[in-house]
């Protein structure tokens, strides 16, 4: 598996895809298969942002654990989400906790602090963030969101409403065009953590 950079937010990985697959194709596959429900529009087409949409929500947890798209550990959550329920734009939403150092003045009083995860299975040197494991302290949990809009030109009109090795392959592409827009983007968390390695 390729491991963690300052300029990743997100990896993919069809080796491993491919070795752990059921059917011998792909894992990421066999999981579209059994959702398939969710590749069409009650027998219509999807739409290409709908169809983004529901092949990252495959693709990712808790549909797909550990998901066919790995999220860097120091992250919440790295999501596609529409901004708004009429339009068909997309943004990525990336979830990035963020400790007290990071601010430019901290709390006046000590309170608890996001803390390493002791249980995270984190590769590389970027460590998962939780809560603190102790509710006898006050604690200020900051969470920056960034919503990074993602170009129409990334998605992909799928070309049917069955689930075959074309629409497969379809999904591949979207998830590796949106996987490669958020790591275009990965300098934005970096300037939220000062590059910080957690």
């Amino acid at each position: 598996m390729p491991e963690f950079t300052t300029r990743t937010l997100a990896l993919t990985d069809d080796k491993t895809d491919k070795a752990q697959a059921s059917d011998g194709r792909s894992r990421f596959g066999a999981y579209l298969a059994n959702n398939a429900h969710l590749l069409n529009d009650f027998g219509d087409p999807l739409t290409p942002a709908d169809f983004a949409r529901a092949a990252w929500r495959i693709a990712t947890s808790p549909v797909m654990a550990p998901g066919y798209v790995h999220i860097r550990p120091d992250l919440h959550a790295l999501t596609l989400v529409a901004p708004d329920e009429d339009t068909d734009d997309l943004a990525l939403r990336i979830e990035v906790p963020l400790r007290h150092r990071a601010l430019a003045a901290w709390p006046a009083r000590m309170v608890a602090d996001w803390q390493p995860d002791p249980w995270a299975t984190g590769r590389g040197s970027f460590t998962a963030l939780a809560r603190p494991d102790r509710a006898d302290r006050t604690a200020l949990l900051l969470t920056a969101t960034v919503l990074v809009p993602v170009p129409a030109d990334l998605l992909v009109a799928p070309t049917g409403t069955q689930l075959n090795p074309d629409m497969t392959r379809q999904a591949k592409q979207v998830i590796a065009a949106l996987v490669g827009h958020a790591n275009a983007h990965a300098y934005l968390v970096n300037d939220l953590t000062a590059g910080a390695v957690r």
